[in-house]
């Protein structure tokens, strides 16, 4: 039976579901399996329950993943970063070595919602959420991250760049689970840029920028740029990358970058800002982020 929907969109309560707890992984993937499009994952909540009171999404099956072991954690292998996708978002803000080794994603975290609501939220959770604006998102392409999965077919390493296909969407299939997030080693001359432009500290990005930068001698010979909220996806630039590499970041270098970028993204206006604003924004966040990675590679550098 469907319950009634409060007309002034507050404290909506979701239609009827069946609540399911699994205690392993493989359960999970027979649940989602077997319910299809008709289930949900529930990890930390913070978008999807907020869904399901406006009736944005009404799944019948809802399926927790809290009971399931392995699925959180941070930890240091000799393949990069590991982190579980259950791993709240404020353990990996207040984690040690993500702070040494990736400041780049201790900023976009933080900039991620209110303390309360990263106590609470997920980073697998926040990636399939699949917003536009996601902060981690971008942070983690420009971090050349790749993503664990695991489903009734098998399991299988998707590079997170191309994890995103439309807002909300991702490339996952209905049995799939996201696993865990894998950052491979950034390099000594390496430096990177977190930036985003939002109406409150705690609201959704208008436009952000994520940029890692690794230096020859001055010259450009690696990065990597994702922007969010200006295009259906979180966006990697690669067209720019590869222009960059093996150039200096000249005031006209930048330029001609700022001008590419503004070719390559898709913004929209919505209640946050105009697509002119964000088409302006991304081409000056991107000349500020791109000379702040090459100044901080350069620092750690020496």
């Amino acid at each position: 039976m469907r319950m009634s929907i409060n007309r002034q969109n507050t404290h909506i309560i979701p239609t009827r579901f069946e609540y399911h707890a699994p205690t392993s992984l493989d359960e999970a993937i027979e649940l989602l399996t077997e319910y299809g499009g008709d289930a949900r994952l529930l990890a930390g909540g913070t978008d999807l329950l907020v869904k399901m009171k406006q009736r944005v999404v009404e799944p019948r099956h809802l399926i927790n993943l809290k009971m399931i072991t392995g699925l959180t954690g941070i930890e240091e292998k000799a393949d990069g970063i590991h982190i579980g996708a259950a791993t709240k978002l404020r353990a990996i803000e207040r984690s040690p070595l993500i702070r040494e080794k990736l400041p780049l994603l201790h900023e976009a975290v933080r900039a991620i919602g209110s303390v309360q609501i990263r106590n609470m939220a997920t980073l697998g959770g926040n990636l399939c959420n699949a917003s536009p604006a996601a902060d981690s998102a971008i942070a983690l392409i420009a971090l050349d991250a790749r993503v664990q999965v695991k489903g009734a077919e098998g399991d299988r390493v998707i590079p997170l760049d191309g994890f995103f296909v439309g807002p909300g969407k991702t490339v996952l299939s209905p049995s799939e689970v996201l696993v865990e997030i894998v950052v491979p080693p950034q390099g000594r001359s390496s430096g990177a840029c977190f930036i985003k432009i939002g109406r409150t500290s705690l609201d959704l990005a208008m436009v952000s920028i994520a940029a890692a930068v690794t230096l020859g001698d001055e010259a450009v010979e690696d990065c990597r740029i994702a922007l969010g909220a200006v295009a259906p996806t979180p966006i990697r630039v690669r067209e720019v990358e590869a222009f960059l590499r093996g150039k200096r970041l000249t005031d006209e270098v930048l330029e001609e970058v700022a001008a590419m970028v503004s070719a390559a993204i898709r913004p929209i206006t919505d209640v946050r800002a105009t697509a002119e604003y964000r088409r302006t924004a991304a081409e000056m966040l991107t000349k500020d982020a791109l000379t702040r990675a090459a100044e901080e590679a350069r620092r750690r550098r020496g």
